[in-house]
């Protein structure tokens, strides 16, 4: 007899995991690690990329203790995953002597920079070529991404881990509260006081193209 088919939705398979198939951890673990270890890299910073592995590898750990008691609750089965990733973010940083400030406005000083509706706020960045970039554009692309990930450094880890949520992983802002655990205008203050931040940071690599 043939073996019955796993279902794709994360929640059931979560749920055929905690009836003991194996492979549907296999298939969400294959679904998601990615885009985990991206955001626990990215939430962690270049102080602390040593312990990337540790938090990734707990956070999984922690699905396979959960498994049994495990419940929707409102949350999709992503969101949940990002919920774990950062606490045990948090845990190690706060071990290392680090002071984590998850205060709302810790950090956050002034009336912060609002895209004007409906406009994105990397729209100037010059758009690269669909064939392969060569000299002076790979050179800006690479130059911009290293830029980029120094200034999420910089972030408060409040604000860091809203904007990666969001604009990296592409959960929605309810989601990314409930990931956070803070109401949704908390949220929305935060992405919104990371985004002025991160585009201030930037500086020339925000500017639009000189025409030619």
């Amino acid at each position: 007899m043939s073996e019955q088919a796993l279902p794709d939705d994360d929640d059931a398979l979560m749920a055929a995991y905690a009836r003991g198939e194996a492979a549907a951890f296999e298939q969400l673990y294959a679904r998601h690690r990615l885009a985990l270890y991206r955001f626990v890299r990215r939430l962690l910073g270049g102080a602390h990329a040593a312990q990337a592995d540790e938090v990734f590898q707990d956070t999984w750990l922690r699905v396979v203790q959960a498994r049994a008691r495990w419940q929707p609750q409102g949350a999709s089965f992503r969101t949940w995953l990002f919920t774990l990733a950062h606490h045990r973010a948090i845990d190690l940083l706060r071990k290392s002597g680090r002071e984590v400030a998850l205060d709302a406005h810790a950090g956050e000083d002034g009336e912060p920079w609002q895209p004007e509706a409906g406009v994105n706020a990397w729209q100037h960045w010059p758009a690269p070529a669909a064939a392969a970039l060569q000299g002076d554009e790979l050179a800006f692309w690479r130059r911009a991404g290293e830029k980029l990930l120094a200034c999420l450094d910089e972030l408060p880890l409040a604000q860091r881990s809203a904007f990666l949520l969001h604009h990296d992983d592409g959960l929605a802002l309810a989601e990314v509260a409930h990931a956070l655990e803070v109401g949704f205008e908390t949220a929305k203050t935060r992405l919104r006081y990371a985004m002025a931040k991160l585009r201030a940071c930037m500086g020339a690599y925000l500017a639009p193209e000189s025409p030619r």
